[in-house]
């Protein structure tokens, strides 16, 4: 199994969405704000009504963990619960994709993305 890249990205992903989806019902939110935001970071493939190139880096701006973490991070300390709940749906959908196999994208095309050469390799 830790000699499989691919199985312990989709795991990576699944244990992501767990805890995020867990600690989003730590922050009293409703679940109706969950599901209304959960696919906002999708909104980024329309970038690729523009071009490829910037369709894949749009895409790949909203679907990293980096700004989700560091905005969870500053909600945090700063007491910002509405902040902490933003980055919680947003970090949730992030590994959602990842547990499915969908990963950041290379400028190539679509389909072309980081899980897929992984997938490759294996």
């Amino acid at each position: 199994m830790l000699d499989n890249p691919r199985l312990l990205l989709h795991l990576e992903g699944a244990a992501g969405f767990g805890l995020s989806t867990y600690l989003y019902r730590s922050t009293g939110f409703h679940w109706g704000w969950f599901l209304l935001l959960f696919f906002w970071p999708d909104v980024a493939m329309l970038g690729y009504l523009v071009s490829v190139r910037f369709g894949a880096q749009l895409y790949n701006f909203t679907h990293t963990t980096t700004l989700p973490i560091l905005m969870a991070g500053l909600a945090y300390v700063q007491h910002r619960p509405e902040c902490l709940a933003f980055a919680l749906i947003w970090i949730a959908h992030i590994t959602f994709d990842r547990a499915l196999g969908y990963g950041l994208k290379y400028p190539t095309h679509f389909k072309d993305t980081h899980m897929q050469r992984v997938k490759q390799a294996a």
